[in-house]
């Protein structure tokens, strides 16, 4: 039977798995600087992954139920993590939008955005390993 406590963990695998694979695209794109479908596809999976990060955070809020004792330090320190992601993820959105409209594809603003690109992969990440540590070694459901 559905319950909306499932929305969450259905929704997370998104964004983690489009920030890491966007992100994986980024560093290629510094390798092999011919190919030019590699930085349009960083940028779409960039934003597709905010998005899909918006929506995995609001679920989150919205249909996780509250823990107690250790699992609720996990909990914390989970959602302080995804909240980081987030916000990292929504800068980055919106200095690549500027940098691909102004054409400044080639400035120091591209490692910046490439600096934010890695921060929000490493946090996605660490806030998937806090989200999956909940659910196998608590055993709550998120």
């Amino acid at each position: 039977m559905f319950d909306t406590s499932h929305l969450h963990p259905m929704i997370v695998h998104f964004p983690i798995a489009l920030v890491m694979v966007g992100f994986l695209f980024e560093i290629c794109t510094l390798i092999f600087k011919k190919e030019l479908w590699l930085p349009k596809a960083s940028y779409w999976l960039l934003l597709l992954g905010t998005l899909a990060g918006i929506v995995a955070y609001v679920s989150g809020e919205l249909f996780t139920s509250d823990f107690s004792g250790t699992a609720a330090i996990v909990k914390h320190t989970h959602e302080t993590l995804a909240a980081i992601t987030l916000v990292t993820l929504i800068i980055n959105s919106i200095l690549k939008i500027y940098i691909n409209r102004k054409h400044l594809e080639h400035t120091g603003l591209r490692w910046v955005s490439f600096a934010l690109y890695l921060l929000s992969a490493i946090c996605v990440g660490i806030t998937g390993f806090y989200g999956g540590n909940l659910v196998y070694n608590y055993m709550m459901p998120l």
